[in-house]
């Protein structure tokens, strides 16, 4: 039996990368990141249980640069899972599984997120 040098799957070298793949890859990176994000908060707001000295030392790592990077960044998570989310509910239905509505609904996904995600850091800044 001769040995085929071909791959047997695509793979990286040769895969054309889609935006439904990458979709859905960001997806489930993002639902990881939110279930860690939502355990972390509940153990900030128990903490309140300990008093208020321990609520104060978690809160000021959030008045950092870094802490308010990592709120944006949630944020951004949670928006894009969520509209996601309601692009998935939608197959679900029975809609949009044509391929032009499938790129076009996964690209709103995308820029919806981001300007959710604007939209938020306004409000909590009070200028909106």
């Amino acid at each position: 039996m001769e040995k085929k040098d071909n791959p047997l799957s695509p793979h990286l070298q040769i895969y054309k990368w889609q935006i439904s793949s990458l979709l859905s890859i960001t997806h489930r990176i993002v639902g990881i990141i939110n279930i860690l994000a939502i355990t972390v908060i509940c153990f900030w707001s128990l903490s309140l249980l300990l008093g208020f000295e321990s609520y104060q030392v978690i809160n000021n790592i959030f008045k950092s640069f870094f802490g308010k990077f990592i709120a944006i960044s949630l944020c951004w998570t949670f928006s894009f899972h969520i509209l996601n989310e309601l692009r998935h509910l939608c197959w679900d239905i029975g809609f949009g599984f044509d391929l032009k509505v499938s790129k076009i609904t996964g690209v709103l996904a995308l820029i919806g997120s981001f300007v959710l995600t604007v939209l938020f850091f306004l409000i909590g800044r009070n200028i909106f």
